[in-house]
């Protein structure tokens, strides 16, 4: 099967329907995306019942921004711990050769 076949799917978001065309193989992030807007949009609603849906929508927008930058910084930390691990790997290896000599 052809995954980067493209799919027509409507994906709903606060009541509302979206369609859109994707390429098969993120349908499921596309799904997983707007569930998880879905569920924010709702706790908030639970929260601050009386606000309109646009000041719902961007509190939501808001939220998963956040989330999304500390996800990034969380990721950037990663590589470069990576990154001084592959270095202090690589010192170890030289002075271990150098040690041999």
């Amino acid at each position: 099967m052809d995954n980067n076949r493209l799919l027509s799917i409507n994906i709903e978001i606060d009541g509302r329907i979206f369609p859109l065309t994707i390429k098969q193989k993120d349908e499921e992030r596309y799904r997983l995306a707007a569930k998880m807007v879905n569920e924010t949009v709702s706790r908030f609603r639970k929260t601050f019942g009386n606000q309109e849906s646009q000041n719902i929508l961007a509190m939501t927008a808001f939220q998963i921004a956040l989330s999304n930058t500390e996800l990034q910084n969380r990721t950037d930390s990663s590589l470069f711990i990576d990154e001084l691990k592959n270095l202090n790997d690589d010192i170890s290896d030289f002075l271990v050769d150098k040690k041999k000599k």
